[in-house]
C-alpha cells in the first residue's frame, strides 16, 4: 500500500515531540558516548519521521471512537454514579478546548481525545439516566403480575418471556419492576402482544457470580428489565385493558413473521439442524441443544451461530450478484442503465430486511451499519474507506447503546473486524493478480480461497483470543483447521440455500431448499463435533483482571491501526499482557452473592466445594474461570471435605480450617477454632474468625478471599461505597445493622431473604 506523505502538520508534531524527549534527556544529565549520541539521534529522527506519519491528516480519525469507548469504560469504572450535569459540562469543556485548540499542531489532537473521551463518558451517564427505572430489590414468591408480552425466547428446556407490566401486587414489595423476564415450560410460550396473567416468583436481577465476574444485572438494567424468575401455574391470557401501542405492534408483527419462519424450518428440519438453520436466518439460537452448543465454542464456529459482518455480508453479496447478473441479460439495459447501483440499492433493501428479521443483535448492527455504509458508497459513486467505516459503525453502534462496550459480542465482533481489515490493507497474501494469465488464475483459485479461508481464521482467532479467554476462560488450539473445514461449506452452500428458502417461502417452494441447507449443516455440525473430540481440543485459562484485558486491546489497537515500525510496540504490549494474565492471582476462597454456595482450594491446588445450594450455576462458574475442567456433579470436588447436620469445614491448603455454618449452634465453635466462617445467616457479634455471614454477602455480594501470608485479602463483588443503579445493597441494610449494633444477644432464628 503506497504511504502519503506527512502533511507539514504532522511533522511539526513530530519534531515538537522528538525535541522534548531530547531536552528531557540533556535536563536529566544523561552523558552518552559520541557514537552513542549519534545513534541517539539517529533513532530520534526515525522516531519523528514515524510520528509524523502517524500523525498526518485522517491517521488519527480512527482513534477517536476508540476515544469514545475508552470514555464509556471509565463511566463503569466509576463507583458511584456519576452527576449529569458533571458528565454534561465535561463534554461540553472538552468540545470548547477543541474549538479553542484548533490552530495548535500539538494541541488540537490532544484536545480531541479529550472531548471524545469526555463525550463518550457523557453518552453512558446520559443513556443510564434515561433508562432509570426501577429494580426488585427481595425475592418474592407470590407475585401477581399482569401486562403485555413484549418479547419470547425459545430455549433448550424451557421459554421466556420479557413482560410489560401493568399491575404487580406481591406481600411487603416496595419496589414495583416495569418489565419482567419469566421463564415458562416449553411451548407455553404466549405470542407477543398478548395481554396475559400470571402468578411468579421473581428475585432481583443476578449479581455477578464472583468479583470481576461479568454483571448480568447491569446487562438486565439496560434491557430495561426489573426483575426475573419463573411462572408458577400456568399463564391466563387476559382483555386487554387498553390498546397496543405501534411499537408493541410492529414487535408482534416480527415476531410472527420469525415465528412462522422458524416453524417452517423446523417442521422441514427437526432437532439442532432445524434450530441452526434458523439461527442463521431468524437469530433464534437458544434452541440449540447444550451438546452441540458446546461443541461449537469449543471448536471456534460458534461465530457461525452469531448473525455478523460474515452473515450480512454474505446476504448483500448474494443478492448484490443475482440482481446484477439478471439486469445485465439485458444487453441495453446493461449498457445505458447504471445497473450496479440498481443492484446496491437491492442488496441494502434485503440487509436492512435480514436486520430486522435477525432481531437486531450488536454484531448484526455493526455489520448492517458497514454493508449500508459500502453500499451507499457504490450508490453514490463514492470511494469507501475500510477505517472510516468501522469507525462509522463503532460511533453508531455506541452512540445509541453505550452498555455494548462491556459486552463480548461488540469486543469480538469489532476486534475480529479491525483485524482483518489492517491484514487486508496491509499486505493481505494472496490477492488476486491482474496481470497474470485467465488459466493460472483458475488453476490458483482454490489454493488461494483455501490459504484466504485459513489466514482469516488465524487473523480473527488471534483478535479474539484475549476476549474469548476473559470472557469464557478458554482458548480454541484447532480454530484454524475447523473453520478451514466449515466455512467454505457455510459460505458456499448452507447461506445461499437458506437466502433461496425464504424468497421461495411465500410461494410455497422453499422445502427443496431447506434440505439442502440441512446437509450442508450436517457437515458443519459434523466438523464442530469432530474438531471438539480431538486430544486438547479446550483450552483452559484461569480469570484474570480488566488490566491485561486493557493492554491487550490497545496493543491490538496499534498495531491494527499504526503504519509505521511503531505498530510493533502493539506486539509487545500483547506479550506483556499475556504473560500478566497467565499470572493472575487465583482466590483461595470463593462465597457466593447469596450466601448459599462456597468453595476453597484444597492442598492439590484445586477448587472443593465447601457448601453448594441447589443452583449450580455458580460453581459453573468458579469451576471456569480457575481453569478446571471438571463438572458440578464430579465427586473429587468433595475431597477434604466432611459435613454434618449443623455445617460443613474443610482445609484450605493443608494449614488452615474453613468452615461453613448452616446452625447457630455451629457458630460458637467454629469462631474460636477456624480461622475462616462463612454462614447464610446472621452470626453473633463477636467472632474470632474471619467472618463472611448474611450481612457481609447481602452488603458486598459475592465475596473472594486470597491468603498473602497470614492474612487474607477481601475482594467484592460490590465494594464498600459501590452503589449504581442496577447495583446497590437492600435499602433497609443499614437500618438493620444499626439495630443489631444496638442489640447485643444473638437471635437463634435466621431472618428469610425475603424479610
Amino acid at each position: 500500500m503506497v504511504e502519503h506523505e506527512p502533511a507539514s502538520g504532522g511533522r511539526a508534531r513530530a519534531k515538537a515531540l522528538a525535541a522534548a524527549v531530547d531536552a528531557a534527556r540533556r535536563r536529566a544529565g544523561l552523558a552518552l558516548p559520541e557514537g552513542a549520541v549519534a545513534a541517539w539521534d539517529r533513532l530520534c529522527r526515525h522516531v519523528a519521521d514515524w510520528i509524523a506519519a502517524e500523525l498526518a491528516p485522517g491517521r488519527l480519525a480512527p482513534w477517536l471512537p476508540v476515544a469514545f469507548g475508552f470514555g464509556i469504560v471509565l463511566y463503569f469504572t466509576a463507583g458511584r454514579e456519576p452527576a449529569l450535569w458533571a458528565a454534561l459540562g465535561l463534554a461540553a469543556l472538552g468540545i470548547a478546548l477543541t474549538v479553542w485548540a484548533h490552530r495548535s499542531v500539538i494541541g488540537l489532537p490532544l484536545a480531541l481525545g479529550f472531548a471524545a473521551i469526555a463525550c463518550g463518558f457523557a453518552v453512558a451517564t446520559l443513556q443510564t439516566a434515561r433508562l432509570a427505572h426501577p429494580v426488585l430489590a427481595y425475592p418474592t414468591w407470590r407475585a401477581q403480575v399482569t401486562g403485555f408480552v413484549e418479547s419470547r425466547e425459545e430455549r433448550a428446556r424451557s421459554d421466556r418471556i420479557v413482560v410489560d407490566v401493568a399491575t404487580i401486587a406481591a406481600p411487603r414489595m416496595r419496589v414495583k419492576p416495569e418489565r419482567v423476564r419469566v421463564a415458562v415450560r416449553k411451548g407455553t410460550a404466549p405470542a407477543v402482544g398478548s395481554f396475559v396473567g400470571f402468578r411468579a416468583h421473581l428475585a432481583p436481577p443476578l449479581q455477578p457470580l464472583r468479583p470481576g465476574g461479568y454483571d448480568f444485572a447491569r446487562g438486565m438494567y439496560f434491557q430495561e428489565i426489573g426483575a426475573s424468575g419463573f411462572v408458577l401455574g400456568h399463564i391466563r391470557t387476559l382483555p386487554a385493558p387498553h390498546a397496543q401501542g405501534w411499537r408493541l405492534r410492529y414487535a408482534a408483527w416480527l415476531d410472527s413473521l420469525r415465528e412462522a419462519i422458524n416453524q417452517r424450518i423446523h417442521a422441514i428440519l427437526p432437532g439442532d439442524r432445524g434450530s441452526i438453520a434458523s439461527a442463521l436466518i431468524t437469530g433464534k439460537r437458544n434452541a440449540i441443544s447444550e451438546a452441540v452448543r458446546e461443541a461449537f465454542y469449543v471448536s471456534s464456529l460458534a461465530h457461525v451461530l452469531a448473525i455478523s459482518g460474515f452473515h450480512m455480508a454474505l446476504v448483500a453479496g448474494i443478492v448484490f450478484f443475482v440482481i446484477r447478473a439478471l439486469l445485465a441479460l439485458s444487453p441495453s439495459l446493461a449498457t445505458s442503465r447504471p445497473i450496479k447501483k440498481y443492484a446496491a440499492a437491492g442488496a441494502l433493501v434485503a440487509g436492512s430486511f435480514y436486520l430486522l428479521l435477525s432481531g437486531t443483535g450488536v454484531s448484526t448492527q455493526r455489520a448492517y451499519i458497514m454493508v449500508a455504509i459500502v453500499l451507499i458508497g457504490v450508490v453514490l459513486d463514492r470511494p469507501v474507506l475500510t477505517f472510516r467505516t468501522l469507525s462509522i459503525a463503532a460511533f453508531g453502534v455506541l452512540l445509541f447503546a453505550p452498555q455494548a462496550v462491556t459486552q463480548p459480542s461488540f469486543q469480538m465482533s469489532f476486534a475480529a473486524t479491525l483485524a482483518l481489515i489492517a491484514a487486508y490493507q496491509y499486505g493481505w497474501p494472496w490477492r488476486p493478480d491482474a496481470d497474470s494469465s485467465a488459466a493460472a488464475r483458475v488453476a490458483l483459485w482454490g489454493w488461494r480461497e483455501i490459504a484466504g479461508v485459513a489466514l482469516a481464521s488465524l487473523v480473527a482467532g488471534l483478535a479474539t483470543t484475549p476476549y474469548a479467554a476473559f470472557h469464557f476462560h478458554r482458548l480454541a488450539p484447532y480454530g484454524v483447521l475447523a473453520n478451514l473445514m466449515a466455512m467454505p461449506v457455510v459460505s458456499a452452500w448452507v447461506m445461499p440455500m437458506g437466502i433461496l428458502a425464504v424468497v421461495a417461502l411465500p410461494f410455497g417452494f422453499d422445502a427443496p431448499f431447506w434440505r439442502l441447507m440441512g446437509h450442508g449443516i450436517d457437515w458443519t455440525v459434523f466438523v464442530a463435533q469432530w474438531v471438539a473430540r480431538l486430544p486438547g481440543a479446550i483450552g483452559h485459562i484461569h480469570a484474570f483482571g480488566t488490566g491485561p484485558l486493557l493492554l491487550a486491546s490497545l496493543g491490538l489497537l496499534l498495531v491494527c491501526l499504526l503504519r509505521t515500525p511503531l505498530r510493533w510496540s502493539g506486539a509487545v504490549l500483547g506479550v506483556v499482557a499475556a504473560l500478566m494474565a497467565v499470572n493472575a492471582p487465583r482466590p483461595d476462597i470463593l462465597i457466593s452473592s447469596d450466601g448459599r454456595s462456597a468453595a476453597l482450594r484444597g492442598a492439590d491446588g484445586r477448587l472443593a466445594i465447601l457448601h453448594s445450594g441447589r443452583d449450580t450455576f455458580a460453581l459453573k462458574d468458579w469451576l471456569a474461570a480457575d481453569a478446571d475442567p471438571r463438572g458440578v456433579k464430579d465427586k473429587s470436588l468433595r475431597d477434604g471435605v466432611r459435613c454434618d447436620t449443623l455445617g460443613c469445614i474443610g482445609r484450605l491448603g493443608d494449614e488452615w480450617l474453613i468452615a461453613y455454618d448452616m446452625s447457630p449452634a455451629a457458630f460458637a465453635e467454629d469462631c474460636t477454632k477456624t480461622r475462616v466462617v462463612v454462614s447464610r445467616r446472621s452470626a453473633p457479634g463477636t467472632c474470632a474468625a474471619k467472618l463472611v455471614d448474611r450481612n457481609v454477602w447481602r452488603a458486598r455480594g459475592a465475596v473472594a478471599l486470597r491468603l498473602e501470608g497470614d492474612r487474607f485479602i477481601e475482594t467484592d463483588a460490590r465494594p464498600v461505597g459501590y452503589e449504581r443503579p442496577w447495583s446497590h445493597p437492600p435499602p433497609d441494610l443499614a437500618n438493620k445493622r444499626a439495630k443489631r449494633s444496638q442489640d447485643a444477644t444473638p437471635k437463634a432464628k435466621d431472618l428469610e431473604v425475603g424479610d
